[in-house]
């Protein structure tokens, strides 16, 4: 997914650009099949029940399978698919919200390290949590269920790296003129 440039600033580029791995919709996706299953289920169970019957519970039936979907189903995948978590050359975006956003921004120099948790789950679905520490009072982000957790740490730890050597360059310039 790409982070829309015009939210960058001149010089700045994109390091890694995420969303939450798709293991998060496990939960939504079964329950939709659990919704469809029991409507299909009262619909074979009221197929032999007279009209009047049938209508009162498959509109009770219906009205509650929609708010079940929305809030179990449809919210949590907005959610999932509006929340993206991206590290450019300058810092690290948090940027969330179905119709009002959300974000949170650390500068790159504000960041002390940057490290990895993968469990058991996690190693067979490819993903883990990354952990953003930085010098704030909120101290770490933790950001679970990041794809390709290692290789994300790796390209990020290596944009710090790069700065801290732009950094230093830049001290022993101004400290010899």
């Amino acid at each position: 997914m790409a982070f829309p440039s015009k939210l960058l600033n001149d010089g700045e580029h994109v390091v890694v650009s995420t969303r939450t791995h798709p293991k998060a919709l496990v939960g939504p996706v079964l329950v939709l099949v659990l919704v469809i299953a029991a409507v299909a289920l009262l619909g074979t169970w009221l197929g032999d029940r007279d009209g009047a019957t049938v209508t009162v519970a498959g509109g009770l039936a219906g009205a509650a399978s929609v708010v079940v979907l929305v809030w179990f189903v449809l919210l949590p995948f907005l959610r999932w698919l509006t929340t993206t978590y991206t590290f450019t050359n300058r810092r690290f975006i948090k940027r969330s919200g179905i119709i009002a956003k959300e974000g949170r921004t650390i500068p790159l120099n504000r960041i002390s390290g940057v490290d990895f948790e993968i469990g058991v789950v996690d190693r067979v679905f490819g993903c883990g949590t990354l952990i953003v520490s930085d010098a704030s009072a909120a101290g770490r982000v933790e950001v679970h269920d990041i794809p390709r957790v290692e290789e994300t740490q790796l390209k990020v730890a290596e944009e710090l790296h790069q700065l801290s050597e732009r950094a230093d360059r830049s001290e022993r310039r101004d400290d010899g003129a």
